[in-house]
């Protein structure tokens, strides 16, 4: 894992170790930010860089934004723009691209003198989320905490502070020995991973917890769905599930940009299906790849080429 040498910070590239702010920054205390996870893909020729689905997750910076009560100085297009100098100035690899926004103010009031971000947006070079586990498949546990309801915290929104839980759903499962943990709401139904969106699949249909449900609508979630629908011929189907319904799936996978498609292979040590990475994820797994390196060209707009 390493961080490119430049990073955008509001509105220019600077070097890396240049890229700082004060350690009283409101943010770092309130956990006041706001960010994205987005992906670049070096292309089959390896000339160019391939970021999925660039304008939707900008879009949903701005939602953060509007969500939490922040104010951004720069449109999507600026956003966008600004991830694309990013990836220019660093050349082609595949990145994991994050694009953040934080009160960069010195204050310690907790509503302080303005709420417009600071925006900085960096890459870096990062292999696969769960390691092997995109391969074999991730071992799961069912974290202790529960995820808070909508009307407590927006789980729409993107932002730092909500991480915290997953912070400490994602280290509770880790301390028990397993890849990644499994989050139940507070009605008791399954809402996503510690950082990931979550579908199973039951006698040929694809099942994921709705959008009324406490989760963060992603963006790699809603491309499966469709993916699933108009390339797989697997119906698919947003529902409350229960743990009962991930421990008896014939197969299951957790979707997000850091996770891409993870297959789940065991909830607490039960085996889900036959205990290895089903046929429609793995299916998946080959089309989203083929999709986000270019390969597949009845998807070329959801990718923002860039030739550094």
């Amino acid at each position: 894992m390493s961080w490119g040498e430049l990073i955008w910070f509001n509105g220019k590239l600077v070097k890396w170790d240049e890229a700082k702010i004060h350690v009283m920054t409101h943010s770092l205390h309130y956990g006041t930010s706001i960010f994205e996870g987005i992906r670049g893909y070096a292309t089959a020729d390896g000339k160019a860089v391939a970021i999925f689905r660039l304008k939707e997750h900008m879009e949903r910076f701005e939602h953060s934004a509007k969500l939490i009560g922040f104010k951004l100085r720069y449109t999507v297009d600026e956003l966008c723009e600004a991830v694309v100098q990013t990836v220019k100035a660093n050349g082609v690899s595949d990145y994991y691209i994050r694009p953040i926004g934080f009160i960069g103010k010195e204050e310690m009031a907790l509503v302080p003198s303005t709420t417009e971000l600071d925006v900085a947006v960096g890459v870096l070079k990062w292999g696969k989320f769960l390691g092997k586990a995109y391969y074999e498949g991730a071992k799961v546990t069912v974290a202790g905490w529960r995820k808070e309801p909508q009307d407590v915290t927006p789980a729409q929104a993107k932002a730092g502070g909500h991480y915290v839980f997953s912070f400490m759903t994602s280290l509770q499962a880790r301390a028990r020995g397993f890849d990644e943990a499994v989050v139940l709401d507070h009605r008791g139904f399954i809402a996503e991973g510690s950082g990931e969106n979550i579908f199973i699949v039951k006698d040929g249909v694809a099942y994921t917890p709705p959008t009324y449900a406490p989760i963060l609508i992603g963006i790699t979630r809603n491309s499966v769905i469709e993916l699933l629908r108009n390339e797989l011929g697997v119906e698919v189907v947003e529902k409350d599930l229960t743990l009962g319904d991930l421990i008896t799936a014939d197969e299951a996978f957790f979707t997000g940009t850091a996770a891409e498609i993870t297959p789940i292979v065991e909830v607490d040590g039960l085996k889900i299906g036959n205990g290895v990475p089903g046929d429609v994820t793995k299916k998946l797994q080959k089309l989203y790849e083929d999709i986000v390196r270019g390969k597949n060209s009845k998807y070329g707009h959801w990718l923002a080429v860039v030739n550094p």
